[in-house]
C-alpha cells in the first residue's frame, strides 16, 4: 500500500469509539504523521524495527511492531516519538539491542535505555484505556524489571505529565484520546 492510500484510508475508518486493535494504532498514527513525516506503522514484524527509506517520497519510512500486538504498536511508536531528525535516518535509530537472554550488565543498559519509551508507551496505553504492563524484555535471560527500573520509568512517567510531552508524542497521545476515549457530552 502506498503512502497517499495508507493516509488517505485513515479519514474515515476509525469510529467514534475505536476498536483496540492494532490496525486502528496504524491508522491513526497514518492520519497523525504519514503525510509530514512519510512514516507508517507496519505490524506483522517477527522483531520490532525501525526502517529508513532511503526515498522517502516514494517509499515511506516504517515502524515495524512484533506480529499484530496491540502494545508493541504502542511501544515501537513511542520510540520514535523519542529519537530526533538524526537518529530516524538510521535503522533503528542506530540504538545498541541485545535479544532475549541478556546478561546481567546487558540487562542494566537496557533498562537504562528503555525507561523513556515505556514511560510513553504507559501514557499512550493510558489515553487508551489499555492495560500498560513494564516489559524487562528479557524471558530467557530470568530477569523481571528490577526495582530500580520500576522506580525509573514511573520517574520518567511523571516527568512527561509535569513538563508536558514532545510535540509528536503529544499530537499521538491526544489522537488515540480522541478515538478510544467516549465522547463527555
Amino acid at each position: 500500500m502506498s503512502l497517499e492510500e495508507v493516509a488517505s484510508s485513515s479519514e474515515d475508518e476509525v469510529p467514534d469509539r475505536a476498536e483496540q486493535t492494532a490496525a486502528t494504532l496504524e491508522r491513526i498514527f497514518a492520519a497523525c504523521f504519514a503525510e509530514a513525516y512519510r512514516t507508517v506503522l507496519v505490524g506483522g514484524g517477527d522483531e520490532p524495527l525501525y526502517v529508513p527509506s532511503p526515498e522517502p517520497e516514494s517509499s515511506p519510512h516504517r515502524i515495524v511492531y512484533r506480529a499484530d500486538y496491540f502494545a508493541s504498536a504502542l511501544h515501537e511508536v513511542a520510540h520514535w516519538c523519542l529519537a530526533g531528525p538524526e537518529r530516524r535516518t538510521k535503522e533503528d535509530y542506530g540504538y545498541w539491542y541485545a535479544p532475549d537472554g541478556r546478561s546481567a550488565d546487558q540487562q542494566a543498559e537496557f533498562e537504562r535505555v528503555e525507561a523513556r519509551p515505556q514511560a510513553l508507551e504507559w501514557l499512550f496505553s493510558d489515553a487508551c484505556g489499555f492495560d500498560f504492563h513494564l516489559s524487562a524484555d528479557n524471558l530467557e535471560g530470568g530477569f523481571g524489571p528490577s526495582e530500580r527500573f520500576e522506580a525509573a520509568v514511573a520517574a520518567a512517567r511523571s516527568r512527561f505529565l509535569e513538563e508536558g510531552l514532545p510535540d509528536r508524542a503529544a499530537r499521538f497521545r491526544d489522537a488515540l484520546r480522541e478515538a478510544f476515549v467516549p465522547s463527555r457530552g
